[in-house]
């Protein structure tokens, strides 16, 4: 296949390099001339062959994202199709496909997992739309996906917006597991009792209930820094954890877990936290994301 990518930041990048490992012909048009392909967004259309064009949006959620769905839908033509990746609210995903099936142009909503490891294992999918749709993307989706059963890494998961609403409720259970581990970090460092808190965490890492992927994660930050010395306990949220408690009120669906772990990232911007240190490296170690440098001791 043929397919264009809006946004070569950190996922982005990554993603059209696996779907080039995999064979298929990829532009990528980024507004940092040094990683795009193209010049331009009209470059970009232009560069797809006609009655067929494919153009995956990965850049931020919000005003930037509906920029370039409306400039999109003013350059494509009837039968093209566009998937946007990023980290939307899925309420978003109706307008942007109002605004394209006005020039009878598709939409797919793609919620996006894996992080700056996903060049490598894969990324996780969850999509929204069309099933024709889908399914006329699905040799992306297969390119991108961890190999494998399909149905482990990538899910169909309803009608336009279900793919960001998957990816939404993922997201709030990703807060909560991180902060049970961190929590569990801090405790075992205070505790006095255990001397190891690096190899402990390490040695659950096989053989027990808790281990994850998010626990690997967590070991390979303290073997880089056993006290996270070198971090802020700052915690961005990015407003996924604040969209599924805002769905879990308006359903009076219990979420105690979630809630809590958003609202500890809200202390960790007032007061100095062990536990708040170990979410700000995860989040650095899984998905690349910023930390701020520890505060110098006066």
């Amino acid at each position: 296949m043929q397919l264009g990518i809006v946004g070569l930041g950190r996922m982005g990048a990554n993603m059209r390099e696996r779907i080039r490992r995999a064979g298929h012909e990829v532009t990528g048009y980024d507004q940092n001339p040094d990683v795009s392909d193209v010049a331009s967004l009209a470059d970009l259309v232009g560069s797809l062959r006609a009655g067929e064009r494919v153009v995956w949006i990965m850049v931020p959620a919000g005003e930037i994202t509906r920029a370039v769905v409306t400039e999109l839908a003013e350059l494509l033509a009837p039968g093209d199709l566009v998937i946007e990746g990023g980290n939307s609210h899925y309420v978003d995903d109706a307008k942007h496909a109002e605004i394209l099936a006005a020039r009878q142009v598709g939409y797919l909503d793609v919620g996006v997992s894996g992080g700056v490891w996903g060049l490598e294992n894969g990324y996780g999918l969850m999509a929204g739309g069309a099933a024709e749709d889908v399914e006329r993307a699905m040799p992306i989706f297969d390119a991108l996906r961890p190999e494998g059963p399909r149905g482990e890494g990538f899910v169909h998961a309803g009608g336009v917006g279900a793919g960001h609403y998957a990816k939404m409720v993922h997201n709030g259970i990703e807060y909560g597991l991180m902060q049970a581990y961190a929590e569990g970090f801090e405790l075992l460092g205070a505790s006095g009792v255990v001397t190891d808190v690096p190899g402990t965490l390490k040695a659950w890492s096989r053989g027990t209930v808790v281990r994850s992927w998010l626990l690997d994660l967590l070991v390979e930050a303290l073997e880089e820094d056993p006290q996270l010395a070198k971090i802020d306990d700052w915690v961005e949220d990015s407003g996924e954890g604040r969209w599924t408690v805002d769905e879990a009120i308006d359903h009076a669906v219990p979420l105690p877990v979630i809630s809590a772990a958003l609202f500890a990232r809200f202390a960790s911007r007032q007061v100095d936290s062990p536990a708040m240190k170990a979410v700000a490296a995860l989040r650095h170690q899984f998905g690349g994301h910023a930390t701020k440098p520890a505060n110098p001791a006066p």
